[in-house]
């Protein structure tokens, strides 16, 4: 595995094939109060590049343009909060897109335990470490325990998506996870505008 940094944007030379594993570190939880701090991408083929964000510019037409690729499917866990980090700080839509945590809601009901260290634990064999998930992502320089902890939340994801394609293919649900994601950029913009924690289709 091999994790390269950038500064603001994707470099000219970086290109990606096929679908994109997709993941941000933020300040906090807040979008619209939290900045964001780092873009991860993978192609799923064992290396991960960062784009951190100094807060002073988020032009990064080269990021924004491959998220908006329309020819490159974004593969998240719990997209609805990246896309809306997206929206915000970068002005883009995000398009189109997977999320591993609503697939896995829908496939691995006889779990209520749909984090990316489980569903990545069971579904890739694979043991996260979560040790940095709260660590300053707004420090000048990140320390490779950083570095190594972003890279991990998208160098699986391919694979777990993989996995979970199949469990819904089995059960019949594909059809009902795509509607799910298709409706997440809409998700997203209630979130933006006030909506976070009301569902709009409760009766009351």
């Amino acid at each position: 595995m091999t994790v390269f940094l950038h500064h603001q944007d994707l470099p000219q030379d970086v290109s990606f094939e096929g679908a994109i594993a997709v993941d941000s570190e933020t300040l906090g939880l807040n979008p619209l109060r939290d900045r964001l701090c780092v873009v991860q991408l993978s192609d799923g083929k064992g290396d991960a590049h960062l784009v951190k964000f100094d807060g002073s510019d988020y032009s990064a037409p080269r990021l924004k343009a491959l998220l908006a690729d329309p020819t490159h499917l974004k593969i998240f866990h719990f997209a609805r909060f990246d896309i809306a980090v997206f929206r915000h700080w970068l002005g883009v839509e995000t398009t189109p897109i997977y999320c591993t945590k609503i697939a896995s809601k829908l496939a691995r009901t006889y779990t209520d335990r749909h984090g990316l260290k489980d569903v990545t634990r069971e579904l890739a064999g694979v043991e996260l470490s979560k040790q940095q998930q709260s660590s300053d992502w707004g420090a000048a320089e990140l320390s490779d325990a950083q570095k190594d902890y972003a890279a991990s939340d998208v160098l699986y994801l391919h694979k777990v998506k993989a996995a979970l394609d199949g469990m819904l293919a089995r059960e019949g649900r594909t059809a009902l996870a795509q509607a799910c994601f298709d409706f997440l950029p809409t998700r997203a913009a209630l979130d933006l505008g006030g909506w976070s924690e009301t569902d709009i289709f409760a009766h009351s």
